[in-house]
């Protein structure tokens, strides 16, 4: 168990009827206590102006330029170029008497003008609050009012949808809209109506009449003051803000720095180092990982914003470090075999061999690079070209990633792979895999050197924290904490007990120390892309369907897509065979594929009139002429769905309606 941790904490038992919690472990690597914050650092902003001072010519924002429909290229601004444009944006949102404390909005695709933004928010001691409208229809307005946001900075084709369903629905506290673009006559009259002021990019830049390093004195930035507040899925269907310091980001970073400069040298970051960015910057995930290679004076190179051309961005910026959410790897694995598959006989021969043999030598422990050398350069490389051929580091977060497709990506892709866990109220990772010990496959690895971490049992599902094999919630207390859920100090209480947060998820500590995780305790999950699900949310909104009397919607982090399990209402179905002319009993009826089109159909067309979003429709069906009763345990005594029985019940429909659905 304490091959890569240590335990800090000795186990207590129930008391007071509280659930009995197993002892509290570190990683090794932080054994003397807690990796803290170097002196000198107040707030992400040193990250940056560091940098400028010490790579100032360094390739820092690029992206590529679009010319007569057709990218081009990667173009550069430099570290010193991009501070002198941060300066003349501070000033300017400093202008609009935007002060220290206030809130920034920024809603846009990732571009250098996001990242300009949000460094221009944090050397003036602005709270920066990301805006994305995935977390449902209302979600910017009600970020915006709620977390009372005086300016919004937005790409070009967002303006409308904030004048429209903003400006218009009395969001009092916004008083300025800035575009990363241009900004039309029409918008600018629209918004002038509603009182609010609308500026171009340059015309903005060029309000503070300050040239680049013409600004007055920074104000003074602490540790314990808001960096941001990032709001993220709540189960009443209101987005929750989560306050994050100045200290919970610059630990995480700085634990960053720790792993891999001091765990392993072989992935050591420097300034000429080149990260692909495409994952949201509205998302923590993406956010530290741009602070950090900020930090080391790095290059972040940004996607167009269209994910058809995704590879083709990474085939032109060649990045040597490539961060991932397990669809996008999922998606190279299927390729990749695919191209196998019509190899012919030889070659796949050859390459099932040194698949083989290279497997064996990482599970002896060998290093990635010494695993198979020779395979590497004349079978493997072909994997390594997928990320552009330079890649040595790849990280998967988000959602688990599948063990055989981490077991493929360690073997073929010629990079150390890490996968890691956490969420927007940890600021990201807080537990992750060190990179080259292949035994972790299939875990998201040891805590981060930042935090401690525990599990709680959780008696009502079975996992008992004291076990053997200990299983429970995991808990967690440290450096990378968020401060608080915004205006929210009931959902604050709730999660954050005696200092420990509890995440939601159910893990299962490893004998080496590392954590699995293997359910969820609340109906809330994530999807492989890193979108959480409120699933009762959605069968409520589903109910609404009259085709059927009741709904068992399913997903885990594994798949991209959503399916269900319905008891369809007998008189629906017996109206619809008498249209088709079908003459079979309702059980017969049930599997009748056109049926289950049609009821499928009903289905996501009350979910399109209720504004579900894409990855909360439903791909496939199974009707169940019987229904969810109290004798099949399917149900509680007040009819609340069991989650974990109508799982093991449907385990086998569940994992049909998948693959048939993978087919289509």
């Amino acid at each position: 168990m304490e091959a890569y941790t240590i335990k800090v904490e000795e186990s207590r038992p129930a008391m007071d009827q509280k659930p009995s919690v197993g002892p509290a472990y570190r990683c090794i690597y932080a054994k003397d206590g807690l990796v803290d914050i170097p002196k000198g650092l107040q707030s992400p902003w040193d990250f940056f102006s560091g940098s400028v001072e010490t790579f100032p010519k360094n390739p820092m924002l690029g992206r590529r330029q679009i010319v007569d429909g057709k990218a081009g290229q990667y173009e550069w601004q430099t570290y010193d170029q991009v501070y002198n444009k941060i300066i003349q944006i501070g000033n300017a949102i400093r202008k609009q008497k935007v002060n220290p404390g206030d809130r920034c909005g920024i809603y846009g695709s990732n571009c250098p003008e996001w990242i300009i933004t949000m460094e221009a928010c944090s050397s003036n001691g602005i709270v920066y609050v990301p805006l994305y409208d995935t977390l449902g229809a209302n979600a910017v307005e009600f970020i915006i009012n709620h977390a009372e946001i005086s300016v919004v900075f937005a790409q070009e084709n967002k303006i409308h949808s904030i004048i429209a369903s903003c400006v218009q629905k009395c969001c009092a506290s916004l008083k300025t809209i800035v575009s990363f673009g241009e900004v039309t006559d029409v918008h600018k009259k629209e918004a002038e109506k509603a009182g609010v002021d609308c500026f171009s990019w340059e015309h903005f830049a060029s309000s503070s009449n300050l040239g680049g390093r013409e600004s007055s004195e920074l104000p003074c930035k602490r540790l314990d003051d808001i960096c941001s507040i990032m709001y993220t899925s709540g189960t009443t269907g209101e987005p929750k803000g989560v306050v994050l310091n100045n200290r919970a980001v610059i630990a995480q970073v700085i634990g960053m720095e720790y792993l891999f400069a001091e765990v392993d040298a072989t992935v050591q970051v420097t300034e000429d180092d080149m990260y692909f960015s495409f994952l949201p910057l509205a998302h923590v995930f993406d956010q530290i990982m741009e602070n950090y290679f900020i930090y080391k004076g790095a290059s972040v190179g940004f996607w167009q914003g269209d994910v058809r051309y995704l590879m083709e961005d990474v085939q032109s910026l060649k990045p040597t470090i490539f961060c991932g959410v397990p669809r996008v790897y999922d998606r190279i694995y299927a390729g990749t075999m695919e191209k196998i598959s019509a190899s012919g006989l030889f070659n796949r021969m050859l390459f099932q061999y040194a698949y083989d043999y290279k497997l064996k030598n990482l599970e002896k422990g060998m290093k990635q690079d010494l695993a198979a050398p020779l395979f590497d350069k004349l079978i493997f490389n072909k994997t390594k070209q997928a990320f552009g051929g330079r890649t040595r580091i790849l990280i998967s977060g988000a959602a688990p990633l599948p063990r055989h497709v981490e077991e493929f990506l360690r073997v073929t892709s010629c990079c150390i792979l890490s996968q890691g866990y956490g969420l927007t109220e940890s600021v990201a990772g807080c537990f992750t895999s060190i990179g080259n010990v292949f035994s972790m496959i299939g875990t998201v690895g040891v805590p981060a050197p930042t935090i401690e971490a525990r599990l709680e049992s959780v008696e009502e599902m079975g996992y008992d924290a004291l076990s053997k094999v200990p299983r429970g919630e995991i808990c967690i207390r440290g450096n990378t904490l968020f401060s608080g859920y915004h205006k929210r100090p009931d959902l604050t209480s709730d999660v954050i007990v005696d200092g420990w947060f509890h995440t939601g998820d159910i893990g299962e500590w490893q004998p080496d120390g590392s954590m699995k995780i293997i359910d969820r305790k609340k109906n809330i999950f994530k999807l492989s892309q890193g979108e959480y699900v409120g699933v009762e949310n959605i069968e409520n909104v589903y109910s609404y369907c009259p085709a059927i009397s009741s709904i068992w919607v399913y997903g885990n982090s594994f798949e991209s897509f959503l399916v269900c399990v319905a008891v369809p209402e007998r008189k629906t179905v017996e109206e619809w065979a008498k249209t088709k002319d079908i003459a079979q009993d309702f059980e017969s009826l049930c599997n009748n594929p056109e049926l289950k089109i049609y009821i499928l159909n009903e289905l996501n067309k009350i979910g399109r009139d209720h504004k579900l979003r894409g990855f909360e429709m439903l791909k496939a069906i199974h009707l169940d002429p019987v229904g969810f009763t109290i004798e099949r345990d399917l149900v509680t005594p007040t009819f609340k769905l069991k989650r974990p029985e109508l799982l093991k019940y449907y385990r086998d429909c569940v994992d049909e309606l998948y693959k048939q659905a993978k087919k289509h």
